[in-house]
């Protein structure tokens, strides 16, 4: 079986990837992706038919509200339609797992996780659909690797090195999406979804950034048929920072503290 050569192996490979050799890969970028799809096989796991995930957007429809004499006195809240709640296929935006124009199905395993993840306000509604699986899927899951990724002064044996290399993978899906970054940095774990797919996975789930739930990817958008699609609405929301020591001053000599 493959083995990775350092822990630092997927930030050498995505360096690599976005920097150096994008198309025609070099010889570290082969045996890297060798390695992560001879041990992708401990981390397989399934989604049984019959399950439901969950998908949310931003927002909702106004519909009119009439009186019992048909006239038209308001309008309401109403989740989006299935045309909005479901990708087109071959129409859609670069997105942590796939490239521009090649369309995969992101969605959560709970309620909460899904909302969480379209970064909402306070105050908003969001539409939340179900969607039923229909067939067993089988994919990849990139959560199974114990929460602390300490950083090494030296190689650590190949099991605890395997480890730290799919937490950074893990971290790398798991990495919010913002319209603001730029395409080069989705381009890594494109990659690697693509890997998996290629080997005849179904789909790649990571831990949520945002709650205790997982994300998952399928690359077959028939493989689940959407059941019904409701409100919610943000009740409350809570910030926690990490106030670094790092930064400048604009009077010269001073620093910041």
């Amino acid at each position: 079986m493959k083995t990775f050569k350092s822990w630092t192996d997927y930030r050498t490979f995505s360096f690599n990837v976005r920097r150096n050799n994008r198309y025609i890969y070099n010889q570290a970028t082969e045996a890297f992706l060798e390695a992560v799809i001879d041990t992708s096989k401990k981390r397989e796991a399934s989604i049984l038919k019959g399950a439901v995930l969950y998908r949310a957007q931003c927002g909702c429809e106004r519909r009119p509200v009439y009186d019992d004499a048909g006239s038209e006195i308001g309008d309401e809240e109403w989740p989006y339609a299935e045309d909005r709640m479901v990708p087109v296929k071959g129409n859609s935006f670069e997105g942590r797992a796939n490239p521009r124009g090649i369309t995969y199905l992101y969605l959560s395993n709970d309620k909460n996780t899904a909302c969480a993840e379209v970064r909402p306000w306070k105050g908003v509604c969001i539409s939340v659909a179900q969607f039923l699986v229909k067939r067993d899927l089988k994919v990849i899951d990139c959560s199974k690797i114990p929460g602390r990724t300490p950083v090494f002064l030296e190689e650590p044996d190949p099991e605890t090195m395997e480890r730290r290399v799919w937490a950074d993978i893990n971290m790398a899906f798991s990495e919010p999406v913002s319209p603001h970054d730029p395409e080069t940095e989705y381009i890594p774990t494109q990659i690697v979804a693509e890997g998996f797919r290629e080997t005849g996975f179904d789909g790649v789930a990571y831990k949520s950034s945002y709650e205790a739930g997982l994300n998952i990817v399928l690359f077959d958008l028939e493989a689940v048929e959407m059941l019904n699609c409701s409100l919610s609405k943000v009740k409350d929301m809570k910030f926690d920072f990490d106030h670094m020591n790092k930064g400048f001053s604009c009077r010269k000599g001073k620093k910041t503290s």
